[in-house]
């Protein structure tokens, strides 16, 4: 079951996911949460480096759709300006999400990735539904209330892996 908790990757920055290495592996989609993952979760809008990311990951023809627990106006706002297909009120870790945004982008589960920074939702929301996931360091130090109990948690998860050898990063 905690199995379930364990991302096949961790990286500290959605900007260390370079989209050459996704390419070569047939990836052709992302998923992504947005708060924590991409921006801090009360920064309105995309940062200069998040852009340019975003253009190198489209360079490379590869799709992104945001997927997202936040309420429809706070993901709209900022993925309007990005022209990104979103996904709100996810209710992650359920795996509906998942597949709709394999559905709006036309690819197969295999060529894609899901990307966040809560193991008690996009990790475990993407292992379910048999995605590769991709555990980042969270944005911001500070979180929404719900979130808060959730790091709780994960450390205990993470503590739980670290011990038995499954991990070798940091928080």
């Amino acid at each position: 079951m905690l199995k379930n908790f364990l991302p096949d990757e961790h990286v500290k920055s959605i900007l260390d996911i370079h989209p050459e290495v996704l390419k070569k592996r047939g990836i052709k989609g992302i998923i992504t949460d947005l708060d924590n993952t991409l921006v801090e979760w009360d920064r309105p809008n995309a940062t200069p480096e998040l852009i340019n990311w975003f253009e190198q990951i489209r360079n490379h023809d590869i799709l992104v759709t945001i997927v997202s627990n936040n309420n429809e106006n706070r993901v709209k706002e900022f993925s309007d300006p990005l022209q990104i297909p979103f996904i709100f009120r996810a209710r992650k870790p359920m795996v509906r999400a998942f597949y709709s945004a394999l559905s709006k982008m036309g690819i197969k589960k295999e060529e894609a990735v899901v990307i966040g920074d809560q193991l008690l939702t996009d990790v475990l929301g993407g292992n379910r539904s048999g995605f590769h996931t991709i555990l980042v360091v969270p944005v911001a130090q500070t979180d929404g209330f719900f979130t808060k109990f959730n790091r709780f948690t994960e450390r205990r998860i993470l503590n739980w892996f670290r011990k038995k050898g499954m991990i070798q990063w940091e928080d």
